[in-house]
């Protein structure tokens, strides 16, 4: 049987054939994959955790990525420098729209905040700043968190993500340098203690309490208008394209507060600039920045010599009374008064400040509803106290009287309130200080050492303690008072320390003097005493005593006022014509030492309304008093009754012992 040869074909005849077909199936597999990818429509998200699925609130987590060791290497654990890398999340899982969210983060490793993506600190410290306390962190520029039912879930709108870095001391690997706690800080809303998830996580949620009652006020569209010692109204007046119209108004609200010589600082965000000023000036007025930056980009035909200011962080004062009629910066209520604002108990017209200024904005906030006011305020004065201010929130529209006389109201474009409260000076940082003295104690108790700061110095000791002075020595300066400090420790048989006390460094000093104690009553004398060259005009100084103050009766010299309502104080200020406590001035000869302003006057107290206090004891003293606002350093001890100058070296003790001793051989020789 013979077969039949199938068709062949030559391989150099197939092979295009073979290719051809491949590349086909190439094709078609490459089209149906490409084809499957069209419906892949968003590549997946990372999982929320899962404890922010059962959060019906705000859901905060902080989490630990990274640290490297820092220069200098040092052999102390505990003062080797460490950067790390952490992150804060602030999401909003719940029904309710979080306005101005503020966070506490509770560092303990003496870290240092070098950045903080998406917010600023709360206090208006600049970065690098230390935060080994503790830190409060609020939102900017996201400063509102909406809810996902009103975005969609859009997680742009209902979280931020503040990307951390700094330094911290002491916590090496395998260590985790984790914060103490975390929790929200707005009202209304209450935190458990925070979990941790493994070594480097720790969240919390915290949701709203259902015992909070919120003060009733006026339904407003943005968060209502907060109370606190020092407020700002940030108001634009006038909105335009490219720059707006803005009034700031300080509000003095503290009973006790005071400002002399204000400077006001904060930052512009955005790029903006000063065209002009009303009602206050900025300490350097210089368009160099501008002409350099990228504001002469955009303003290219803007003569920028006579831009006010260009700086991102400017100073700002109030003018001086001469300007306050004069039509190009001034004429504006409640301006150009130095920088003075006063407590409305003593002048209600004075605890106010006003000022306007013109704003000019770039891209890409060239329209009129972009308006984003400065971030990180701050206040000052000379003698006051010391502020610490939040961050602007927006607030419904200011709302002022119509300039026509009408009996209407004009309201401002948009409004924001920035809110300051007075903090206590830490030790060896305040402004003014309190020395003691007693009728029935020779020596002085002058101010502490270094009450008012000291810089760095191998000539003096910063932590001796300041030593006992004749009262003479309190009329001089501290660079007169060595000597005579010396010799009195001498006659006191004082041990003199070497090297000498620092000195307090104060500016002003009050010397509290207890003058008389006698059975239904007592006196004090107060001794203002200006170190400086300029003036204190409008002075004040309150006074609490806790037992002491219901038998206040009379200041002599000066205006007394008792504040029951106020932590009972005792209110003093000058008199009319008696209202300038005057610098320091010259010797009346070469060489004589020069001779600080002083105020003095005698204060009586009556023991009718105080049964059993003890004047010597401590209650004729003060247990706080504030010069102009800001609190003084007391001394730490009082003037004893018993230790004053010319003690004897016999024991007292000792010789009622003899005499008790002798009474009784005596009584019983004669009985024998």
């Amino acid at each position: 049987m013979t077969k039949t040869p199938g068709m062949r074909i030559a391989w150099h005849h197939a092979k295009p054939f073979y290719v051809t077909l491949l590349l086909a199936v190439l094709f078609c597999y490459t089209f149906e994959v490409s084809y499957g990818q069209d419906y892949d429509e968003d590549p997946k998200t990372a999982a929320p955790p899962p404890e922010q699925e059962d959060c019906n609130g705000i859901f905060l987590t902080y989490t630990f990525i990274s640290r490297e060791k820092e220069y200098p290497h040092v052999k102390n654990v505990t003062a080797q420098a460490w950067a790390f890398k952490s992150q804060a999340i602030i999401f909003n899982a719940g029904v309710h729209e979080l306005k101005a969210w503020k966070m506490f983060i509770g560092f303990h490793h003496n870290e240092i905040l070098v950045t903080a993506t998406g917010a600023i600190l709360v206090d208006s410290t600049d970065f690098p700043a230390p935060v080994g306390n503790g830190t409060y962190l609020v939102g900017y520029p996201t400063a509102d968190l909406k809810t996902a039912i009103e975005t969609a879930g859009d997680e742009t709108q209902i979280q931020v993500v503040v990307d951390l870095t700094g330094t911290q001391f002491g916590v090496k690997p395998p260590g985790v340098p984790m914060p103490k706690t975390i929790r929200l800080e707005n009202d209304g809303y209450k935190c458990p203690a925070p979990h941790r998830r493994g070594a480097s996580v720790m969240y919390v949620c915290c949701k709203r309490d259902p015992k909070y009652k919120a003060k009733a006020t006026k339904k407003t569209k943005f968060l209502p208008r907060q109370s606190g010692d020092l407020s700002f109204s940030y108001d634009v007046l006038q909105a335009f394209p490219g720059n707006y119209l803005a009034q700031v108004t300080i509000d003095n609200s503290h009973p006790l507060g005071r400002l002399d010589h204000w400077n006001l600082t904060w930052e512009w965000m955005r790029g903006e600039f000063i065209y002009s000023m009303r009602g206050a000036f900025t300490h350097k007025k210089d368009g160099a920045t501008c002409v350099y930056g990228p504001a002469a980009k955009y303003y290219a035909d803007l003569d920028f010599s006579q831009v006010m200011n260009c700086e991102k962080r400017p100073t700002i004062s109030d003018l001086p009374p001469y300007l306050k009629n004069d039509s190009k910066v001034g004429k504006l209520p409640f301006c150009c008064r130095n920088g003075t604002i006063l407590p409305k108990v003593m002048d209600e017209s004075k605890s106010m400040s006003i000022f306007q200024l013109q704003v000019y904005k770039l891209p890409p906030d060239m329209n009129r509803t972009a308006l984003n006011p400065p971030q990180k305020w701050a206040i000052s004065g000379v003698v006051n106290p010391q502020y610490k201010c939040g961050p602007p929130i927006r607030v419904d529209p200011s709302e002022f009287p119509d300039p026509s006389g009408l009996a209407a109201t004009t309201s401002a474009v948009a409004s924001w309130q920035v809110v300051c409260n007075i903090t206590r000076p830490k030790v060896k940082q305040a402004r003014c200080c309190v020395s003691y003295s007693a009728y029935y104690n020779s020596s002085v108790i002058p101010c502490n050492t270094c009450a008012c700061g000291c810089s760095e110095s191998d000539t003096c000791n910063q932590n001796a303690a300041a030593m006992l002075l004749p009262p003479e020595a309190l009329l001089v300066p501290f660079v007169n008072r060595t000597e005579k400090a010396k010799a009195w420790a001498k006659i006191k048989h004082k041990h003199i320390p070497k090297p000498m006390p620092c000195p307090d460094n104060c500016g002003v000093s009050i010397n509290w003097h207890l003058d008389t104690d006698y059975r239904s009553g007592w006196t004090a004398r107060i001794t203002l005493f200006n170190w400086g060259e300029s003036p204190f005009e409008d002075w004040y100084t309150a006074i609490q005593m806790k037992k002491a103050f219901p038998g206040f009766e009379k200041a002599y010299s000066f205006n007394g006022t008792s504040l029951p309502d106020l932590n009972d104080t005792i209110f003093l200020q000058g008199i009319k014509g008696l209202n300038f406590l005057m610098g320091e001035t010259n010797g009346t000869k070469l060489y004589d030492p020069r001779v600080p302003g002083k105020q003095q006057t005698v204060i009586s107290f009556s023991k009718k309304l105080t049964p059993g206090i003890n004047v010597q004891l401590g209650d004729g003293f003060p247990t706080r008093l504030l010069f102009n606002g800001e609190e003084c350093a007391l001394p730490t001890e009082i003037p004893r009754p018993g230790n004053s100058g010319h003690q004897s070296h016999v024991n007292f003790l000792a010789i009622m012992f003899i005499t008790a001793v002798t009474f009784m051989l005596m009584t019983d020789h004669f009985h024998i």
